[in-house]
C-alpha cells in the first residue's frame, strides 16, 4: 500500500510508530549500504572508464589508490597489490588511461569507487607523454649524464646477454661473435615484452652484477641488453623505471641494443653504449680476431725494427766516423817526414860540428908546442913556490923557531898584551918544542856564557894560478 499523500499524512509524533498496513519497515544503515552495494555491483559489474590519473599513492601493503577524473567529475579507484604488480607501466599523475573493472561502494565513507582489474594507457599519444615525463624525471636525477658512461673492455673474456632465449636476437649475437672473435657467452633468459618483462630484465642485470669475481659461474666483463624491433608498446618494458635504474646501477658496463636503429628507449640513455641493433652490439663488444692478429703482427714487426734500429744507426754512425778517420800512413806521414828532416839536419850538424871541433883542435894544437908548455909550467911552478913561501911566513908558530913564545888563554885565544894576560888565572905557553901551562895566581871571575873564540884573521889568498890553456 502506497504511503498517503503529503496532505493526508499524519503529523509526525515524538516516537516513531509503524502505521497499520505499512510494509516498508525501517532499514539499518548497514542494511541499506549492503543493498546499495549489491545494486551498484550488479548494475556496474564490468565497466571501462577513460580518465586522467590523479592522486596516485602506493600503500605499504602494495595496493595503489588513485582517482580517475575529467573536466566535470571524479571517480575514486583502487588496484589491489596483485593487479598493481601486473601493470606494464608505472601509474603517475596526469597520465590518461583506460581502466577496466567494476564499481563498488565503500560503506565506511558512504562513497563509491572503482576496483580496477586492468589498466592501460589511453592511446599512443598518452604513452609518449608518459615516456617524456619519465625521461625528464630520470634525466634530472643524472641517470643519463655523460660522466656516468664507462669505457667498454677491449677484449672481454665473458659476455653476458639479457634477452629472450628464443628468437633471432640471441642467434644474431652469437653468430656475429663467432665471426669476429669467439667468446664465452652467458645468456640470462627473460621476457622482453608484456607483463613482468621489466621486472625480469631488471633482475637479470642486477643478477650479473651480483655474481662473484671468482666462482662457479664467471662474472661477465660486459653485459648486452637486447631485443628485436617493435612498436612503442612492444618495447615499453625497456622504458620502465626499474630497468633504467638497474642499468644505471650496474657494476658492469652495459650495451643497450633494443629494437632497430630508429627505435629509442630510456634504456639506451642509461646504458654506457647504445647499439642500433643486436648485431651491432656484438660488433661493439669484441674486435675482429683477424684484425687483432694483424695488429699484433705489425706491432711485433715494429718491435723488431725498434730493436734493430739503434744497431743499424750505430753501424751507420760507426761507418761514417770510420770514413773520417785518416789512414795509418796518413797519420805517420808528417812525423816520418819530420824525422827524415831532423835526421838530415843532425847529419849535417854533426859534420859541421866535427869540422869546427877539428879546426879548434888544430888551432889549440898549434898553440900547444913543447917550449910554450914548458914556459908555462915554469911560470906556474914559480907562482906556486912563491905562494908556499908566503904561506909559511904567515904561520904564527914559525917564529917560535927563533926563540919566541906564543901565549894563549885557556880557551885558545892568543894573548898579545900584558893586560889581557893579567886577567887570566892560567896561561898556555907555546915553545918551539912544546907547550907549558902556568898559573898567574889571579882568581878568574865567573862568566855567564861560554868563552868566545877570537875570530882568526883571514889568511891572504894565494896568488891566482895561471891557466894552462
Amino acid at each position: 500500500m502506497s504511503p498517503p499523500f503529503p496532505d493526508e499524512e499524519e503529523p509526525a509524533g515524538l516516537v516513531a510508530k509503524d502505521s497499520a498496513g505499512d510494509n516498508a519497515a525501517a532499514l539499518s544503515v548497514s542494511e541499506i549500504s549492503a543493498l546499495l552495494k549489491r545494486t551498484v555491483e550488479d548494475r556496474f559489474g564490468f565497466v571501462r572508464v577513460r580518465g586522467e590519473l590523479s592522486g596516485v599513492k602506493r600503500a605499504a601493503s602494495g595496493h595503489v589508490y588513485l582517482a580517475l577524473k575529467d573536466e566535470n567529475a571524479r571517480l575514486d579507484g583502487v588496484l589491489w597489490r596483485g593487479t598493481a604488480q601486473r601493470l606494464n607501466f608505472q601509474p603517475e599523475d596526469g597520465l590518461e588511461v583506460v581502466a577496466t573493472g567494476k564499481l563498488t561502494t565503500y560503506p565506511g565513507r558512504s562513497n563509491y569507487q572503482m576496483v580496477i582489474e586492468r589498466m592501460e594507457v589511453a592511446g599512443e599519444g598518452a604513452l609518449l607523454a608518459l615516456l617524456a615525463r619519465t625521461k625528464a624525471r630520470l634525466e634530472a636525477e643524472g641517470l643519463f649524464a655523460a660522466a656516468r658512461k664507462r669505457p667498454l673492455p677491449y677484449l672481454p673474456d665473458v659476455i653476458g646477454v639479457v634477452t629472450s632465449p628464443t628468437g633471432a636476437v640471441i642467434r644474431d649475437i652469437l653468430h656475429r661473435l663467432a665471426d669476429r672473435f669467439p667468446s664465452r657467452v652467458l645468456v640470462w633468459p627473460v621476457l622482453v615484452q608484456g607483463q613482468g618483462a621489466a621486472a625480469q630484465v631488471a633482475a637479470a642485470i642486477r643478477g650479473f652484477s651480483a655474481l662473484p669475481h671468482i666462482g662457479a659461474i664467471p662474472r661477465p666483463d660486459l653485459v648486452i641488453v637486447a631485443r628485436g624491433g617493435g612498436s612503442i608498446e612492444d618495447l615499453w618494458a625497456f622504458n620502465e623505471e626499474a630497468v633504467v635504474r638497474a642499468i644505471a646501477e650496474s657494476q658492469i658496463p652495459v650495451i643497450s641494443a633494443v629494437g632497430h636503429e630508429t627505435d629509442t628507449t630510456l634504456a639506451d640513455f642509461a646504458a654506457d653504449r647504445r647499439a642500433p641493433t643486436p648485431t651491432a652490439a656484438a660488433e661493439m663488444a669484441v674486435p675482429v680476431r683477424e684484425d687483432l692478429a694483424q695488429q699484433i703482427a705489425e706491432l711485433a714487426l715494429r718491435k723488431r725494427r725498434a730493436v734493430m734500429r739503434p744497431l743499424q744507426l750505430g753501424r751507420e754512425r760507426l761507418a761514417a766516423r770510420a770514413e773520417r778517420i785518416p789512414r795509418l800512413e796518413t797519420l805517420f806521414t808528417p812525423q816520418t817526414q819530420k824525422l827524415d828532416d831532423l835526421g838530415e839536419r843532425l847529419r849535417r850538424s854533426l859534420g859541421e860540428r866535427t869540422m869546427l871541433a877539428r879546426g879548434d883542435l888544430q888551432r889549440v894544437g898549434g898553440r900547444l908546442s913543447l917550449p910554450l908548455l914548458s914556459a908555462r909550467l915554469d911560470r906556474a911552478r914559480d907562482r906556486l913556490d912563491s905562494a908556499g913561501r908566503f904561506l909559511q911566513s904567515l904561520d904564527p908558530d914559525r917564529v917560535l923557531q927563533r926563540g919566541y913564545v906564543r901565549v894563549t888563554a885557556p880557551d885558545g885565544r892568543t894573548l898579545v898584551d900584558r893586560d889581557s894576560a893579567a886577567k887570566e888565572a892560567a896561561l898556555n905557553l907555546h915553545f918551539r918544542d912544546g907547550g907549558l901551562a902556568v898559573s898567574t895566581g889571579v882568581v878568574a871571575a865567573p862568566t855567564s856564557s861560554a868563552p868566545q873564540r877570537t875570530k882568526a884573521s883571514p889568511r891572504p889568498a894565494p896568488p891566482e894560478q895561471g891557466k894552462l890553456l
